[in-house]
């Protein structure tokens, strides 16, 4: 078990938490969320030490090991990928170290002998023989093969970083797991691998992420922090949501009914109060009136952007047609004879862990790179916005946001510009920011801004959930299921990609892709059934073959 005990943390004058009192018991999975700005990393840190509160403290049950994601990808580019995850349990990992440079040593004395005896037995209590297999399992479930397990950290690529952090922080049956956006730079099969990995865990598990799929999969319990405070709630993210709405609209009805009470009573006060044979009767209701309270309901500090999507015109019936197209960077074929037509009805999720040929793709269709062979064609109706991955060169400009916006724009009016930029919360003089200071939420908010404003009639987006709050998640997600047009999408969130596509198009490894029109979750399933038959079949032959 882990708690908080009056915890208050001041930052200058403000204080992000104030006598926060919470307790965080065994068997149970907490999804901590609140608006951008409320705390949630800050607290994580305050729960695992690395950062120490105003007031208050943190107490673990003695004895239990406390595991957290570092957020630090470069901290362990002297290691070994293995060796990274295996320090996951700093114990278990010291005492392989030492006992490899007493063995080493060519003058090995009686001491050494009874060191090593020491170790051993310590090793053994902490199932160290089975810790390479027990990493080499992680990572092989992330997504990570086994051929990689003895690299060097600084040699891999920052995708491959963040998975071998988290099997890291898993690593070892931790009594006590704080994980800090976990899904984040994540595929879709490795996000499924984690959530059976989490519903399965039988320890303490704080997390933190902007996916709700994921939330509602692995949570028993929501802490919700607000204003400083933090109030826990029983059930995964929908349970919360309904709850949550379910007791501001039984306060609001409460209070209701004593404004109307209050009304009553204030108004036989008025009518009765010099009347001698009701005085008696008036000041009764006098204390009655002193005796009700209204309930204080403070609005929430979550604020959600308004998103929404409007052509100017309206597609026709054809769309866009690729036709072989291949491609190849770096000697590797990302793209191979790629053939798809697009109908003026779809919204089709480009899927699966080769995030090289979906970038790719959509930077063909945007005209940002040119496919070695093949040819692709938009029809004549259509009009397109395109939503980066990389941002980088995008916000490398001195322009203020409003003045990059206003190029966008058929209508150069600044008023008509701060407009979307209001939607998009930013409000008053944050339309005068310059470009490059925007952080990561603030960059894809001007970039969705951009899309509004354009109003085309195909949206392609690449990954347009990271480095968003969960109110501007929710918000996308019903902009893109209103939005008349076609969308071609790529998402790591499986709600947006639930609710929002009617086709599947999934690139594997070698770059060829599977298309087909269904839910994701129908998808999953008939894969799942396809890997089930496939396990049969050849069970089946080997059966044969004895």
């Amino acid at each position: 078990m882990i708690s908080a005990n009056n915890v208050t943390l001041r930052i200058g004058k403000k204080a992000l938490f104030e006598d926060v009192n919470i307790k965080f018991t065994e068997g149970n999975c907490y999804g901590l969320i609140g608006a951008n700005g409320a705390g949630k990393s800050t607290f994580l840190k305050i729960l695992s030490g690395q950062l120490e509160p105003t007031n208050g403290d943190i107490t673990i049950t003695p004895g239990q090991r406390l595991s957290f994601l570092q957020q630090d990808h470069f901290k362990y580019d002297d290691f070994t990928v293995l060796d990274t995850v295996i320090m996951g349990n700093k114990r278990l990992y010291d005492i392989m170290k030492e006992k490899d440079a007493i063995y080493m040593k060519e003058d090995f004395s009686d001491e050494d002998g009874i060191r090593a005896s020491e170790l051993e037995a310590e090793f053994a209590d902490m199932d160290g023989w089975n810790a390479e297999s027990d990493a080499a399992t992680l990572l092989n479930g992330l997504g990570i093969p086994t051929e990689d397990h003895y690299n060097m950290m600084a040699d891999m690529p920052g995708a491959l970083k963040v998975k071998v952090l988290l099997a890291q922080a898993l690593f070892g049956n931790p009594d006590i797991l704080l994980l800090d956006e976990p899904t984040n730079h994540l595929d879709l099969d490795a996000i499924s691998w984690l959530e059976e990995f989490l519903i399965n865990f039988d320890n303490t598990v704080i997390v933190v992420s902007h996916d709700r799929y994921f939330l509602n999969k692995v949570c028993t319990n929501i802490a919700d922090i607000d204003y400083g405070k933090i109030q826990l709630y029983a059930g995964n993210y929908d349970f919360w949501y309904e709850s949550s709405q379910l007791l501001v609209k039984q306060m609001k009805e409460a209070n209701k009914k004593k404004e109307e009470k209050i009304k009553e009573l204030q108004e036989f006060i008025s009518r009765f109060s010099a009347n001698a044979s009701k005085s008696k009767q008036a000041t009764s209701r006098k204390r009655a009136l002193e005796k009700i309270q209204l309930d204080e309901i403070r609005p929430s500090s979550r604020k959600y952007p308004y998103i929404d999507f409007r052509p100017n015109r309206e597609i026709g019936n054809e769309v866009l047609t690729v036709e072989g197209i291949t491609k190849t960077i770096d000697g590797v074929k990302v793209l191979d004879n790629v053939s798809f037509i697009v109908g003026h009805d779809d919204k089709i999720a480009f899927v699966g862990g080769n995030e090289l040929a979906k970038t790719t793709l959509f930077k063909i269709l945007a005209g940002e790179m040119e496919p070695d062979a093949g040819t692709y064609k938009w029809g004549v109706t259509t009009s397109q916005s395109y939503f980066p991955k990389d941002n980088t060169e995008i916000f490398d400009t001195d322009l203020l946001i409003v003045d990059w916006l206003t190029q966008y724009s058929e209508i150069k009016d600044a008023t008509y510009v701060r407009g979307f930029l209001g939607r998009m919360l930013f409000a008053g003089e944050d339309g005068t920011k310059k470009m490059r200071v925007l952080s990561g939420g603030e960059k894809v908010r001007v970039l969705l801004s951009r899309m509004m404003i354009m109003a085309s009639n195909v949206l392609i987006l690449d990954e347009p959930t990271d480095h968003l709050d969960m109110e501007s998640i929710t918000a996308l997600n019903n902009g893109l299921i209103k939005f008349p047009g076609v969308v071609l999408f790529a998402s790591r969130d499986h709600q947006v990609v639930q609710t929002t596509a009617n086709r599947i198009i999934e690139f594997l490894p070698d770059g060829t892709f599977i298309d087909k029109v269904s839910t994701y979750d129908e998808y999953l399933e008939n894969d799942e059934m396809a890997r089930k038959r496939q396990v049969y079949s050849m069970s089946a032959d080997d059966e044969q073959d004895n």
